[in-house]
């Protein structure tokens, strides 16, 4: 099949998403415990982030040269790796991130977490989800206080994960967003 054939075969180009309506979720449960010690480790909390960066992976290529081809040089994959996501919210009385974050440094108990972020359309029903998984919390950012300013004061969190991947959601009519990760 040609590209020409492929493109006549589609009927209705889709409207890119809004980048500004979005939430992410984190699994109560550590992404490797029993079922009998997961019911130990305290409910997170749904977050209502501000910003979320770092949606993305790379893979590493190295060059090869082949004797006697000149017009071009091999590019050969090594390895692949996930980008670190970047969380950042106003500071609330909630301290279920910074318990989450605590919990990587002194015990291992709690310390991994499955996720999902998820990219809502015009209406506000979810549209597409990245879904994360056996993440650590692996950077605080506290808030930068100024008295000089009235700004909401920021905090932030790096999770590092092993793994990325990109869930479609089907539309919704009532709301319902059902089991992340699952098939549509």
């Amino acid at each position: 099949m040609t590209l020409l054939q492929a493109l006549s075969g589609i009927t209705q180009i889709e409207e890119p998403l809004p980048a500004y309506s979005f939430f992410v979720t984190l699994d109560p449960t550590d992404a490797y415990l029993p079922a009998a010690q997961a019911i130990l480790i305290p409910t997170m909390a749904v977050g209502a982030f501000a910003e979320v960066k770092g949606l993305g992976g790379e893979l590493e290529v190295m060059p090869y040269a082949e004797g006697g081809i000149n017009d071009y040089v091999h590019q050969l994959p090594v390895r692949h790796s996930w980008g670190r996501l970047t969380l950042r919210r106003g500071v609330v009385r909630d301290l279920a991130l910074w318990v989450w974050y605590r919990a990587g440094l002194t015990r291992s108990l709690g310390a991994r977490r499955d996720g999902a972020i998820v990219l809502c359309d015009e209406t506000g029903g979810p549209a597409i989800a990245w879904v994360f998984r056996g993440a650590l919390a692996a950077k605080w950012m506290g808030p930068e206080l100024n008295a000089n300013q009235s700004a909401v004061a920021i905090d932030g969190l790096e999770i590092a994960h092993q793994g990325l991947e990109a869930v479609p959601l089907p539309p919704t009519t009532a709301g319902g967003l059902g089991r992340l990760g699952s098939a549509p």
